[in-house]
Parts: structure tokens; C-alpha cells; sequence
């Protein structure tokens, strides 16, 4: 998020925390309700208070423990996640022309010989890596 230090109110912050009570993430339903508001977050980002955005950092590190600990991609390549995440979407080949600009391109980067671009579905460019 934020890429500055934040001025974070420890009182409100922990009026916060003690109000949402975030924790170490052990079932789908709590990853499930963290990644929510999150992405709740996200929708108003020009709008969070800075024990908003602290509180954000926190549930992205909770999410993200979480989902390397429990989707680990091991053994997969670029290309079938992105095959796997064009699935997840009802995404075709066709689908990615606007985003790659030919149909050689997207081509090459649905068989692997290209690499792409994590931006069309909002995941980190590390999981392509």
C-alpha cells in the first residue's frame, strides 16, 4: 500500500485491532473473511486513515502467510498458471488480445514461450516468476 512511513495513533490503533481481532490465519473461512476486508480496504484507498493502512499491511502479511503455506504452485510453470487463472476466469485465448495486443502474442504467452504479465488478474508478478 503505502509506501511512507505512517504516523499511526497507537491508541487508535489499537481500538482497531481490538475491534476487528486479526489473527494468525488456520482455516479457508478466516482467509476467506481477512482477504475480504481487504479487498474492502482496497476499494476505498484513497480514503484509509493511516491505522487503516497499517491494519491493511497486516492483513496482507496474514493472507499471504496463509497462501504460500497452503497453495504453494511447486512443480508448476508460468504458463499453466496462467492457463489455471484464465480457467478461474472463464478467460479463452481470444480473450487476452486486448491485453497482448496480437494473437501470436498471446500465443506464445498462453504455451510459455513468452512471459506475461500478472496485471490482468490482479495477483503479483512473483507468481509468474
Amino acid at each position: 500500500m503505502k509506501n511512507s512511513v505512517l504516523e499511526v495513533d497507537p491508541k487508535r490503533y489499537g481500538r482497531l485491532l481490538a475491534r476487528k481481532l486479526p489473527a494468525v490465519i488456520r482455516t479457508e473461512e478466516e482467509n476467506q473473511r481477512l482477504a475480504s476486508e481487504l479487498e474492502d480496504l482496497d476499494r476505498r484507498h484513497d480514503e484509509l486513515t493511516p491505522e487503516e493502512w497499517e491494519y491493511a499491511e497486516l492483513l496482507t502479511v496474514l493472507v499471504e502467510a496463509f497462501e504460500e503455506a497452503n497453495y504453494a504452485l511447486e512443480g508448476s510453470t508460468p504458463d499453466s498458471r496462467l492457463r489455471s487463472l484464465m480457467e478461474e476466469h472463464g478467460l479463452r485465448q481470444r480473450d487476452l488480445l486486448d491485453v497482448f495486443g496480437s494473437r501470436g502474442i498471446a500465443s506464445e504467452v498462453v504455451s510459455g514461450k513468452r512471459a506475461v504479465s500478472a496485471a490482468l488478474f490482479h495477483v503479483g508478478a512473483d507468481l509468474f516468476l
